[in-house]
């Protein structure tokens, strides 16, 4: 029974870090917008929450799904603060600033007394802000970009093992809440930071992160259609009607960007 879950623990890392090292190096091939949009796709969350469906019913689901909605907000605070700390500091101390003031918000927001329609409002409402705030950072352009170092994929892998393994084993112990925040653990957008800042400079880097904001509008209302259809239509349909969101909002941001253009 134990060299059963080892292993199906095991495939469950093992299919999480695929998707995001292939995830990942498309958008660090792709331009900047493109690369944003990419990242901000459910790259790490999407295999994390499927992974969290697989061991508990509809109700948890539908719960955690407003957990994931919540700490959502805080990750507008993460981008924005590395694109602001980006601009003056080397990777380790913007990086670490931002996850930190992510870390607080996202234990402070517990605090309050949510239900997925006021979650979502506010989402909304703290994204569209800081869109005009953060657009100053955008203008930033990258030259040519270095060879990728050798440690790039491992961390990747490594990051998204990590967060299919925590959820897997603490979800029961830190419930519905605990496990919705660390499936939005932004896997994504730290291991592009580690890889790239280094390689093309804090400001062309922010630029790429900062230009993630309104895909994450997306994803708050991904995230919200299927918290509500978790329990009518089950929790398999309703995250799927969550990633189809995904797609089309972030789709259609890009076929935008190109008439723009």
């Amino acid at each position: 029974m134990l060299a059963e879950a080892t292993l199906l623990l095991l495939a469950k890392m093992g299919v999480a870090a695929t998707i995001v090292v292939a995830v990942s190096i498309i958008a660090e091939k792709s331009k900047p917008f493109i690369a944003a949009m990419v990242a901000t796709l459910p790259v790490a969350a999407g295999p994390a929450l499927v992974f969290l469906a697989l061991g508990h019913d509809d109700a948890f689901m539908a719960s955690a799904l407003v957990g994931s909605l919540i700490t959502n907000m805080a990750l507008a605070f993460y981008i924005s603060a590395y694109g602001s700390l980006a601009q003056r500091f080397s990777t380790l101390p913007a990086l670490g600033g931002a996850f930190l003031l992510w870390l607080a918000l996202g234990l402070a927001l517990k605090q309050l007394p949510w239900n997925m329609s006021l979650a979502l409002l506010a989402n909304l409402g703290v994204y569209l802000a800081f869109i005009p705030l953060t657009r100053h950072f955008l203008a930033a352009r990258a030259g040519a970009l270095p060879p990728r170092p050798w440690f790039a994929l491992p961390v990747r892998a490594l990051g998204a093992s990590a967060l299919v393994a925590a959820i897997t084993l603490l979800s029961d112990r830190i419930g519905p809440y605990g496990s919705g925040w660390l499936a939005v653990f932004p896997v994504v957008l730290s291991s592009l930071i580690v890889i790239l800042q280094p390689r093309i400079g804090g400001p062309a880097t922010a630029a790429m992160i900062v230009s993630g904001l309104p895909g994450m509008i997306g994803f708050a209302i991904a995230l919200a259609a299927a918290s509500i259809l978790s329990e009518p239509v089950g929790r398999y349909a309703a995250l799927a009607v969550g990633l189809v969101i995904t797609l089309i909002w972030n789709g259609a941001l890009v076929l935008m960007r190109g008439r723009q253009a």
